[in-house]
């Protein structure tokens, strides 16, 4: 990971997962419908994907404290793991974009169809697009429900601008996040590192922010 996304990651974190403050659009709106929705779902497994920094971790968070859920790194996936989620009805696995043990992966799906669990799958893409070799797994992975956070949308990137300017104590005008919102790249990611580069801005610089700064930073 370079300096730069580990800075934004780390920004990121300053988050919390507070159910009030998870914006949803038509960007997100079926993946929250879901997560609102349980158990009232037609398959046990359900697989939310979408870019970077898009809130799956968050929507991961909100459903753990709803409904009692464990959530799984995929790092932490190894021959201890079932040790960990047999205690839960509700198992999340994040950031699950390639596992090397594909049998471990295939003994998960088993496991949550055996003992009527739900399992939540968090990643960039579909899983079901993942290459992997194991061709009993690779039939599992279409019996899922696949939830897409899309790109941004104009309601999106206003609420996230403004709740990041908001966060940071950044007072700007109504009409410069308007400006913002037109012209910014529609990428959580991009959102995010615009938003790091103007509270550096305002650190640094000690002034209000206006059409130039702002500008001048989308330009960058």
């Amino acid at each position: 990971m370079n300096k730069l996304n580990q800075t934004l990651l780390n920004f990121e974190l300053e988050q919390n997962f507070a159910y009030d403050d998870y914006f949803v659009s038509k960007s997100n709106h079926f993946a929250f419908s879901l997560i609102e929705s349980w158990p009232k779902w037609e398959k046990n497994i359900l697989n939310i994907y979408g870019e970077k920094f898009s809130g799956k971790s968050h929507l991961s968070e909100i459903f753990k404290k709803k409904n009692k859920a464990i959530i799984i790194k995929k790092e932490e996936i190894n021959e201890d793991f079932f040790n960990k989620i047999r205690f839960y009805e509700n198992i999340i696995l994040d950031n699950l974009d390639y596992l090397s043990n594909e049998k471990i992966l295939y003994s998960i799906f088993n496991f949550v169809e055996q003992f009527n669990k739900y399992l939540i799958i968090n990643s960039i893409r579909p899983i079901n697009s993942i290459d992997f070799s194991l061709p009993d797994l690779r039939s599992r992975l279409n019996n899922c429900i696949f939830a897409k956070i899309d790109k941004p949308d104009d309601d999106m990137i206003f609420a996230l601008v403004l709740k990041h300017f908001s966060d940071r104590q950044i007072k700007i005008e109504k009409k410069i996040i308007e400006y913002i919102t037109k012209r910014i790249e529609r990428s959580y990611g991009k959102i995010l590192e615009f938003i790091y580069k103007v509270d550096q801005f305002s650190l640094i610089n000690k002034k209000p922010i206006d059409y130039k700064s702002i500008k001048k930073i989308l330009e960058e």
